[in-house]
């Protein structure tokens, strides 16, 4: 039997739907993110880095495009005969088959896969989260203390401790209590959503509640562990980490990667970020083109002006447009005279020309207050804008749309166009 110390489980099935319409076709992992990655390209980066060379990563939602990006795991030196990487979406079985209904049920479906490889240990990690982390030296600490599950966690101010599943540890880091997003935090300990199990616990957890609806790590078999008396320890991490999974937040952390001093560096040597790179000629800047504090990629054709801004490959911004604080993601062209602020454009999207879009004050979303709430303007992939329209702040746009779906000519702050079938 192949034996394998620990290997990692990607969780990389979930909708992100919080993403709006950047994920209404392509699970979230999938996601472009600074100009040239995918979301999943971090975890996955981390975990050749961080010398784990077995990886399954677990897909459902809108699953092709991940797929591919993947492949056989050629970019992250994970294309082994015996472990590399596998992608694991559910199957169909002579009993039970179903779709996986939480993050513990994804992984319960897959013991067979795990025992293959005879690990001591098994890591589990979200494929949604932007950061860098040598899971080495957490597996040094899990096995230090003696731990049979050890949860990655982080400081975060007091008055967003609320928000996530936090825990509470004595001097030594075992875990007493937890808290899932509790009105009255007795630590600001936030959990990260990754573990490392010693294998034994870990699986007599998932058969035990192989029954539990929706059986989930936060809810389910961490607390079950507890109560079986089982050792589990946080591993406090303080570098940079960032949940991307609201449209805030996924624009914010793109705007880090182009401070001076970035505070996620996508350039250091000894800690590179794989991704799978096609073939694509270099950029093309004209006489008139202006770019400051912008990252452009491979195979752009620039005639206009460009800051602080995320500008993905193969994107053409024609004479006189402007892209200010904004991400555009890979395919786009962007007419002339357009001007474009605080705003995220998908793949492939076609802006005609002398459009304005993030015009005006803030205003609530009249399509969704929970997902669209701040004052960027989302545009999904393959959508069209017709010549000279004026798009307001805080819009959520897609599909092929022409001059008809703007009164006036206009889509004020808080709008929305959604084009018939789009959002299936």
């Amino acid at each position: 039997m192949v034996k394998k110390e620990m290997i990692a489980m990607l969780l990389a099935g979930g909708q992100g739907s919080r993403l709006g319409v950047l994920t209404e076709r392509v699970a979230k992992p999938a996601v472009a993110f600074g100009g040239k990655y995918k979301i999943i390209d971090f975890p996955l980066s981390n975990c050749i880095n961080s010398s784990i060379d077995t990886v399954g990563v677990l897909t459902q939602y809108r699953p092709l495009r991940l797929n591919s990006h993947i492949g056989i795991g050629i970019p992250w030196d994970l294309d082994r005969n015996i472990g590399g990487v596998t992608v694991l979406p559910p199957y169909e079985k002579t009993e039970h088959t179903e779709w996986y209904t939480g993050t513990a049920n994804a992984i319960f479906q897959n013991i067979e896969y795990i025992d293959s490889f005879n690990p001591d240990y098994v890591l589990i990690l979200s494929g949604d989260h932007i950061y860098k982390m040598d899971y080495e030296i957490m597996l040094d600490y899990h096995k230090s203390k003696g731990s049979d599950v050890t949860i990655a966690a982080m400081p975060v101010p007091w008055e967003e401790a609320g928000r996530f599943g936090v825990v509470v540890a004595d001097d030594d880091h075992k875990i007493k209590e937890f808290q899932e997003k509790p009105d009255e935090p007795k630590s600001n300990l936030a959990s990260m959503g990754i573990y490392i199990f010693s294998w034994g616990a870990l699986k007599e957890a998932l058969i035990k509640l192989k029954d539990q609806p929706n059986c989930d790590f936060g809810m389910h078999i961490i607390p079950y562990c507890h109560e079986q008396g089982k050792n589990i320890y946080a591993y406090e991490y303080t570098g940079y980490w960032k949940d991307v999974g609201t449209i805030k937040s996924y624009w914010e952390a793109n705007m880090e990667l182009i401070d001076i001093i970035p505070e996620f560096n996508l350039y250091e040597e000894f800690w590179k970020i794989y991704t799978r790179n096609d073939t694509i000629p270099p950029q093309y800047f004209s006489e008139g083109t202006e770019i400051s504090r912008s990252i452009v990629g491979e195979g752009c054709f620039i005639d206009g002006v460009v800051k602080n801004s995320v500008i993905s490959p193969n994107v053409d911004i024609e004479e006189g447009a402007e892209v200010h604080d904004s991400i555009i993601m890979s395919g786009c062209k962007i007419g002339k005279g357009t001007r474009i602020f605080n705003s995220i454009i998908a793949e492939d999207t076609v802006v005609g020309s002398n459009v304005l879009i993030g015009d005006g004050k803030y205003a609530d979303s009249t399509l969704d207050k929970k997902i669209y709430n701040c004052e960027i303007t989302v545009i999904g992939e393959n959508s069209v804008i017709p010549d000279g329209v004026k798009i307001g702040k805080n819009v959520a746009i897609s599909g092929v749309t022409e001059e008809a779906d703007y009164p006036k000519g206009t889509i004020p702050s808080g709008g929305y166009i959604i084009k018939a079938g789009e959002l299936e």
